[in-house]
């Protein structure tokens, strides 16, 4: 919640926006998250730092132009069971640090170009709606940066339950690695389609005709050990499981 909000609702100047805002927080019922930004204090709170009503509207608030990743979304469209503190964030805003915490809820960010958000989709929270990576999305985002999944082990979890749900879709993973344009995904794309998924021959062609030169890490923060898989330039150097 900004001041503009309660101007648009109540008709009344700006200063008297931000005087009802800063009396509301003072009284207890809004926690403020930063300087003009405000959240509703869920009802029963024992006090103002129990934590805010949905994470992801303040999310929304701190990190636009950008969209609910990683386990986060992953969660949303149950690709993991996975629980995690913290909420997932990919945002076209600088930002000084990828951990951060706001109204007493931890956020891991990352930050693209503006390009690079697309594959989003809109949903409702109450009255507001909130933008989510959708399932493809979801795989693409991770898999270019396994942190957003909360690491190798959970991202390819991740990616094995997405390829083997009714979410997965081989064209339009393959069309937004393309719009991405990151060679590395497709590697790790193509090597984990062909571990957990059925594609063509055609598909996993025009995947490979996307790769970088050289040879990748399948896990980019990982250690450079582990086999090379020729046919996609990666190396494995984390453990694998198709179960």
């Amino acid at each position: 919640m900004v001041a503009a909000d309660v101007e648009r609702v109540l008709t009344v100047p700006r200063a008297t926006a931000n005087q009802i805002l800063q009396r509301l927080a003072a009284k207890g019922w809004l926690l403020r998250i930063r300087r003009g930004l405000y959240a509703p204090v869920p009802l029963g709170a024992a006090t103002t730092r129990a934590g805010i009503e949905d994470p992801w509207l303040v999310a929304m608030a701190m990190y636009s132009p950008g969209y609910i990743s990683g386990w986060s979304a992953a969660e949303h469209w149950d690709l993991t069971e996975q629980i995690f503190n913290a909420v997932s964030v990919v945002t076209a805003v600088p930002q000084r640090s990828t951990s951060q915490e706001h109204g007493g809820v931890s956020f891991h960010v990352r930050t693209v170009s503006p390009a690079a958000i697309f594959g989003v989709k809109q949903i409702w929270l109450g009255s507001s709606k909130v933008r989510v990576a959708d399932p493809t999305r979801v795989v693409i985002d991770v898999l270019q940066a396994p942190d957003l999944g909360g690491g190798m082990r959970h991202t390819l979890d991740i990616v094995r339950n997405y390829w083997r749900s009714a979410h997965a879709d081989p064209v339009r993973a393959l069309e937004y690695a393309e719009q991405l344009g990151v060679g590395a995904v497709f590697k790790r794309l193509g090597y984990t389609a062909e571990r957990f998924a059925r594609t063509s021959d055609d598909w996993r062609e025009r995947c490979r005709n996307g790769m970088s030169a050289g040879v990748s890490r399948l896990d980019p923060t990982g250690p450079n050990r582990g086999r090379i898989v020729t046919s996609w330039r990666l190396r494995v150097n984390a453990p694998v499981d198709d179960t």
